[in-house]
Parts: structure tokens; sequence; C-alpha cells
């Protein structure tokens, strides 16, 4: 949107969180909660995007892109205070003016589009995103004359005993001419209880000069959720879950009971795989179709497995490559391992990959068969349908040969396997 520009407020301390991390930063399935926000503004083309920042804004800086613009609050009086200072970057700007909060990563895209969308359509001056929650306790709320249209956004500490009992928030999301905006900031005053400035305060200047106000409700009464909390991080982190798991299960994977299964962000799994309970899917994980992954099975990142592998209970598998028809039914651990195609791993072997000072890398080429408790010294490269016997040890830099069969500890190379 070559019209628009988008200013994301993420100045606060989060005192709340009762912690020395910036609250933005705290993740939510595995993803800092800022990142949630720039991925939607992102999806709306927005090509301009200013993040204002207080508390911390290194730690903060360190993570975003380049096409974010950082603008320093150096004193935090307040939202409008915080939109207030980007009015450098929009001098002689015409367009349109979005603005979020930093700590709402459940907003949806298609919402803030639908709201753009009304916005423009309305000819609003301003146009600002609503919910109907069951308890707006901590929220402004939305208040409306005899005739339904907005008057006011008013926040909790400042709300009428009548006006608590609203139940429509906002959500603090918002769409501006940007020269209504700006020229109204100046006239907000002060809030004498918080001593900041409100950016909602600037709803009933607008309508005071006669200006169009006009709002867009999600029917998502999840998804104007701020995280204040850790308990509202919980929260989120449970909603977030149970959408990403949603989207899997639309796409063909079999997820058996979500409720034990936990799977993060960035993370691809192919039709027809099942995902079996108390299963943990970290991020980056790939994973083919027609597997078959748990219970009670740990995949971290930076793996990938092929189509038609099953991963049973009890395993862990960690920066590998699992290459197609691949079984490791129970008991394990697989950590920088590169395994061919059609290798079975029994029960109970470890690929030791660390030293002490840094990790390796286990080979097992295609149709290899790796013996119930063999424990495998990296680095390793065991070769193309070898065996190694049962409770085996094969030292690191000890290859076993194609079609090599080794027992004992340390593994010794008995035989060779002959295949017709």
């Amino acid at each position: 949107m070559s019209n628009l520009r988008t200013i994301i407020l993420a100045a606060g301390k989060g005192i709340r969180m009762q912690s020395d991390r910036p609250k933005v930063l705290h993740p939510v399935c595995n993803k800092p909660i800022i990142q949630y926000v720039l991925d939607v503004v992102r999806a709306l083309g927005v090509q301009h995007i200013y993040m204002v920042l207080g508390h911390k804004s290194s730690e903060v800086k360190n993570i975003l892109g380049k096409e974010v613009t950082v603008v320093i609050q150096k004193r935090l009086l307040g939202t409008a205070d915080a939109v207030k200072i980007t009015s450098a970057h929009f001098r002689n700007y015409q367009g349109d003016v979005l603005i979020l909060c930093g700590d709402t990563p459940l907003l949806n895209q298609d919402t803030i589009r639908e709201l753009i969308k009304k916005h423009k359509k309305t000819k609003a001056v301003c146009t600002f995103l609503t919910e109907v929650v069951e308890n707006p306790k901590g929220y402004g709320r939305v208040v409306r004359n005899d005739k339904g249209a907005v008057t006011a956004i008013r926040e909790d500490k400042d709300a009428k005993a009548e006006e608590r009992n609203i139940r429509e928030i906002n959500v603090g999301v918002y769409c501006f001419k940007g020269n209504d905006l700006f020229t109204s900031l100046k006239e907000i005053k002060i809030n004498l209880k918080k001593k900041e400035y409100y950016l909602t305060d600037i709803i009933q200047i607008l309508i005071g000069k006669g200006l169009k106000v006009e709002t867009a409700l999600t029917d998502d009464h999840q998804e104007g959720l701020g995280v204040n909390t850790r308990v509202d991080l919980a929260l989120a982190e449970s909603v977030m879950r149970k959408r990403i798991l949603k989207n899997f299960m639309l796409n063909g994977v079999t997820i058996m009971d979500p409720e034990t299964t936990y799977i993060q962000t960035d993370v691809k799994i192919g039709r027809d795989t099942t995902i079996r309970p108390f299963t943990i899917i970290e991020n980056n994980v790939r994973i083919g179709n027609r597997c078959l992954i748990g219970p009670f099975c740990r995949i971290r990142p930076d793996t990938h497995i092929g189509n038609n592998v099953e991963v049973g209970n009890f395993t862990e598998i960690s920066r590998a490559k699992v290459g197609d028809h691949c079984f490791m039914k129970h008991f394990g651990f697989l950590g920088d391992a590169l395994l061919g195609k059609r290798v079975n791993v029994g029960a109970g072997v470890v690929t030791a990959n660390f030293d002490g000072k840094k990790k390796h890398v286990t080979e097992i080429s295609d149709d290899a068969f790796i013996g119930s408790d063999s424990i495998l010294v990296a680095p390793l490269r065991i070769g193309r349908a070898a065996v190694t016997g049962a409770g085996c040890v094969v030292p690191g830099k000890r290859n076993v040969p194609d079609h090599g069969v080794v027992v004992g500890v340390p593994a010794k190379l008995i035989s060779r396997r002959k295949i017709s």
C-alpha cells in the first residue's frame, strides 16, 4: 500500500510483566510478540514502517529489519506523545497513517485490511478497531450516543460507573488521515491521573470538530488481546498454538490430540502426516508427506524429515536430516545427523554429537541398520547398507564401510553383508 504509512507503538516498560526483558520481545510460540505485528504490516504491503521505542530500545532494534525506522521516545509520556514525536517523518505526507500497538500478537491481517478498506470507503478522518468482550476491565470503552454513533473512547481508570458496564472496547488499531492526525495531536491535554497524553482522547477532539469517525468491529474476541502480564502471555500462547494446529489440520495434517500437541511457528508438515499426542515440534522444522510422528516425541529446530518416515515414542531429533522411508520407532536421540533413505534406527540409539567443545556430524548412509542401544560417536560415517550390532559403541572417526557389520565396545568390523 503505497499511500499508507504505519506507526507501531512499542516504547512501554511493561512493568506488569515483572521482567528485565522488553515486553515486546517475550516469545509467543517461540517468536517475539513484536514480530507478529510486523508480519501483519508487511503482509499489507506497507512500505514505510515507523516504530516508537523507549525502554531498552537497543535490544528491540537488534531484531528489526532495515525497512523499520526507529524513533526513540526519551520520556514515556503516553501514546499520543509517542505518535507526535514521529511527526518529522510525515511532513508533506498526504496519505493515511495506520497505528498499531506492539504488544498485540493476535491481530489478523484480514481484519486490518478490512478496517483500512472501510476507512477509505467511508472517507472517515479516523477509523478504529473495536471488539465486544465479556470482561472489559483494563480496556478503553467505546462510548456511543443514542443513535449508535461513537462519541469517545474512555480509558478504564477514567470511566464513569455506567461506562464501566460497556463491553465494546478499543483494540488500539487506528487508521487516520495523516494531516488531521498530527494537527489534532497538538490539542490533546495531559491526563492528570496518569501524567500522560492519551491517543484515545483524539477521538473526542475529532468529533468535536465535526469530522467523521468510524469503527470496525472484529468478531474475534481474542484478536485485540494486549500482552501486559504473564497471564496474558500464556493466553496468547494458547490462542496462537490453536491457530497453528488448526491451519495444519485444514491443510491435510492429522493432529490426533490438539490439547497435547505443541508446534511452533515456521514449521512445514506435508499432507497425510499424523502427529500423535504429546509431541513438540519446534521452529524451522520440515516434515514430509505420510509421516507418523510421536507420541512423546520432540523435533528440535533445523530438522528436516523426508516422506514416509516414522518417528515414535520417547525420541528426540535435533538439527538432523532424515531421508525418506526411515524408521526410529522408540527411545533415541539423533543430533547433528544426516540420514539417507530407508535407515532403521533401533531402540536406544544415540548419536553422541558433542565432544565437550564443539558438535560434530554423524552421517548414516542409505539402507543402514543401526542396532538397539548403539552409540555413534561423531564425527562418523556409517556406510551404505552397513550394520551396527546391539549395544556397540562406534568411536569417532572410525567410519564403518559400505555393507560392513560392526559389533562390540569399541566396535570392530566382523564381516560384510552380501546384498543381492
